[in-house]
Formats: C-alpha cells, sequence, structure tokens
C-alpha cells in the first residue's frame, strides 16, 4: 500500500508540475526534478533571490499549489541536499557525493541489522543484509564513494564478527569454531578463554574469520558490489 501511494504520488507531481517544467525551459532556466523536489541553478545569489520571486508565485497563483517555505530556499551547490545526494565541483565538473546526513541513515540501518541482542537468525539477517546493501548501493551508485564503502565494510564486518561471537557463548563451543577456522590448539584454547569485549575479540578473530568467510556467509561487500554496478 505505501509503495501504491508513493507511485500515485510521483505520477499526480509529474502531472501537475509538468506546467513549472515548461514554464523553467521557457524562462531559459537549468533545471531538475524529481516528483516534487526541484532544483534550480542560477549563476549568482542575485539571479536565485529573482528566480524565487518569480517562481514561487506562478506555482502558488497558476498551479494552485502550496509551496513549503520551510524546505525552499537558496544554498550554494555544495551544501545542498537533494535526493539523498550532495555535490562537489572537481576539474571544472559537478560530481557526486553521498550526503551525511545519508551516510548517517546507512550506518544506522547496518548497526540495527548487526545488533547482537536483536534476537535474529543468522539466516534472516543474511538476508536482510545482502538485500539492503544492494538496494542502498544501487541507488547511490552514481556517487564517488569507493573510501566511504571501504571504511563501512570494514566496521559492519567487524560487528558482523561480534555478533557470532557472542552466539558461540560457551568456551568449548568458541575453541571448537576457532579450530574449524584453522587456529592451532593452543592459540585457538588461549582465544576461547579470554574475558575481552565482543567488540575487541571480533578484531582480534579478524585473521582467522576472514572477510571471504563473511562474503561466503551472505554479507555482501558493499565496496565489492559498488565495483560492480558502476562499472556496468
Amino acid at each position: 500500500m505505501g509503495c501504491q501511494l508513493f507511485l500515485y504520488h510521483i505520477i499526480l507531481s509529474n502531472i501537475m508540475l509538468n506546467e513549472l517544467d515548461k514554464e523553467l525551459e521557457r524562462r531559459g532556466h537549468r533545471f531538475v526534478r524529481y516528483a516534487d523536489d526541484c532544483m534550480i541553478f542560477c549563476k549568482s545569489r542575485k539571479s536565485t533571490q529573482r528566480t524565487l520571486e518569480n517562481i514561487i508565485p506562478f506555482i502558488e497563483r497558476k498551479l494552485f499549489l502550496k509551496v513549503n517555505r520551510k524546505k525552499t530556499g537558496e544554498a550554494h551547490i555544495s551544501k545542498v541536499k537533494y535526493l539523498g545526494y550532495s555535490f562537489y565541483r572537481y576539474k571544472g565538473k559537478c560530481r557526486f557525493r553521498v550526503h551525511s546526513k545519508s551516510v548517517a541513515k546507512m550506518r544506522n540501518k547496518i548497526r540495527e541489522l548487526t545488533n547482537r541482542n536483536n534476537g535474529m537468525s543468522n539466516t534472516k539477517r543474511e538476508g536482510k543484509y545482502q538485500q539492503y546493501v544492494r538496494g542502498w548501493v544501487n541507488y547511490f551508485k552514481l556517487a564517488d564513494m569507493k573510501q566511504l564503502l571501504r571504511e563501512t565494510d570494514e566496521w559492519a564486518r567487524r560487528r558482523i564478527r561480534a555478533v557470532y561471537w557472542k552466539q558461540w557463548k560457551r568456551i568449548r563451543t568458541k575453541y571448537r569454531m576457532l579450530k574449524a577456522l584453522g587456529l592451532e590448539h593452543w592459540k585457538a584454547k588461549e582465544l576461547a578463554c579470554s574475558r575481552k569485549s565482543y567488540w575487541r575479540m571480533a578484531q582480534v578473530i579478524s585473521c582467522v574469520f576472514t572477510n571471504k568467510i563473511i562474503a561466503k556467509l551472505g554479507y555482501t561487500s558493499m565496496l565489492d558490489y559498488y565495483l560492480v554496478v558502476y562499472e556496468n
């Protein structure tokens, strides 16, 4: 139902604001619009203010639509958040980044999925994690974010290792799992008896609970998936 309402919203917005697109084109403005979210590009602050003064009355008086004044204003392109993206200039060209608020939202979601106390089964967690990562990366694939994803992968894998370390609970289980991962008897016994925190142990066991093992469990690497969809 929520998805249907969203689609209706987009369709109605496109119908109602089609006249706005024509008016902006007639005035020679460069702009981009998605549903009712629109950005108009101007060369100066004065030009921006003048455009706002002219376009808002057109929307409200000609199209009979109400403009949300709190969300409407002027800003330099580097300060703008649009559909989760932010922008910057590189060698004279406009490039995309993931806005800091979108990054924070993504990390909160991963934190939720990899919470050691959420009672989620491993199978369910792995499936939900993969689904979220693929959807998020596909949406933001236009952004330059290799370093962001590299750091996020490292942080998320450590959280995943902490989940499994807590699940193993008993010393005997930890020892058995560490041996299965390839550790020698004495080292597996030493780590199994450790009283360090889950977070600390997640880093310690990374040498045997490798990234490849995590990937085989179903936890898609954000960076690896980004490199696939970005190139295609």
